[in-house]
């Protein structure tokens, strides 16, 4: 009887040890990729909820004397080398100009002059570093308006807010939103043109902004949860004399009216949004950042997934999950039925002007929009104060008041 032979596979045989390490090799590297996927995304959805100050990456080159006063010398990028009125922010927000006119710009050269119309604090002879920015003015008395200050409760204490009359006010108040990382002077922009035709205008903080209380996460909502900010201001509003309001909402601040105007239970005494530079849909503006930061669409995908659900609180600090998918207005467009205003610049570099485009498409009985050029984000103002001015007056003339605009020339 013959004796039995070993299998003809063995674990020797030199091939399947080759096999073997191969796998054992291959099951390794995606447990690397997986994990590094994971920490991109962990990152990833804690810096979008998360509030931080700004971070001074433009140089200040050099501060000039001239017949004419004072201009600085920055270095030309982007933003630096658009025409218009921005803000020049230094020493960690303390130090504050106002910036004007191009003087000089030689491309070869990569630096741009600009006139200084005002230093608001600060002293910009020793700043070397700051930010650029749309919001221009300090306070109302910057603009000549009186500095009111008022307190609208919220939860966790009181919100700051300006309150700036109309001379002849209408029952219609303007309530002006900010948006992410900024504060309510980004609103000081846009108080000409509601004052101008009697609209009350009450400047408001939020949760999370460093003026307002903070939530008990310290965390932003992205919209989902400032809105209640907002609803008590609109309280506030009412109990001061509004009949209703109209809401100005910037970038996040688009979507926190967004959000009021589908859950307040005011939502029926909003008579008009005004939206510059709006999140529309928070889930395309993440994936927009997600390729900035060349952050690889998986680890993008797993991040907005983090955001949203209750097993990513762990990682995103977040007290309740926020609902990104309801916050696509343009999967939910005809279920907007406030008129709405949106002016939006093609070229911005933060918030995608696409789904603002595709919004006023699907609902052009509700939503009219208007297109910027050159503005980058939420600048469209500082660009062209005119055209933004004589626009929204216009359209809030003939939606709001039911009235058209007078005859003859309107300030910017």
């Amino acid at each position: 009887m013959p004796t039995s032979t070993a299998p003809a596979v063995a674990t020797g045989q030199p091939w399947l040890r080759w096999t073997l390490l191969g796998l054992g090799a291959g099951a390794a590297a995606t447990s690397i990729v997986a994990a590094a996927t994971s920490a991109l995304a962990a990152h990833f959805a804690k810096e979008v909820v998360t509030p931080r100050k700004r971070d001074e990456k433009l140089e200040i080159l050099a501060l000039i004397q001239t017949a004419d006063g004072q201009q600085v010398i920055l270095p030309a990028n982007e933003d630096t080398t658009i025409e218009g009125t921005y803000s020049l922010y230094f020493d960690g927000g303390g130090g504050h100009a106002r910036i004007g006119a191009i003087r000089s710009y030689v491309p070869r050269e990569g630096t741009v002059q600009r006139d200084v119309e005002a230093v608001y604090s600060g002293d910009l002879r020793s700043a070397t570093r700051g930010w650029w920015s749309g919001a221009v003015y300090p306070t109302p008395s910057a603009l000549g308006y009186a500095d009111e200050h008022v307190d609208v409760p919220v939860s966790g204490g009181s919100a700051p807010a300006w309150l700036i009359r109309a001379e002849a006010p209408a029952g219609t108040w303007a309530i002006m939103v900010h948006g992410r990382g900024v504060q309510r002077s980004e609103g000081l922009r846009a108080v000409h043109t509601a004052r101008e035709i009697g609209m009350t205008s009450l400047l408001v903080s939020y949760r999370n902004d460093g003026e307002a209380p903070f939530a008990p996460d310290g965390r932003y909502g992205l919209g989902m949860t400032e809105w209640q900010d907002v609803e008590s201001a609109m309280e506030y509003a009412f109990a001061n004399g509004a009949e209703d309001v109209a809401l100005f909402g910037w970038s996040m601040g688009g979507a926190i009216c967004l959000q009021v105007a589908d859950v307040s239970r005011y939502r029926s005494r909003i008579r008009a949004l005004v939206l510059d530079g709006p999140v529309i849909d928070w889930m395309d503006v993440l994936t927009h950042h997600a390729e900035l930061n060349r952050i690889p669409a998986p680890a993008g995908r797993l991040g907005q997934w983090l955001i949203s659900n209750s097993i990513g609180r762990a990682v995103t600090g977040l007290a309740t999950p926020v609902d990104l998918k309801s916050m696509d207005w343009v999967s939910r467009a005809e279920q907007l039925t406030v008129p709405t205003l949106i002016l939006h610049s093609e070229d911005d570099e933060f918030v995608p002007v696409g789904p603002s485009v595709e919004l006023a498409e699907r609902n052009p009985r509700f939503v009219t929009f208007e297109r910027f050029h050159r503005a980058r984000h939420t600048k469209e103002w500082n660009a062209d104060p005119i055209r933004w001015h004589t626009v929204t007056q216009e359209w809030l003339r003939r939606v709001v008041f039911d009235r058209p605009a007078p005859r003859g020339p309107s300030g910017g």
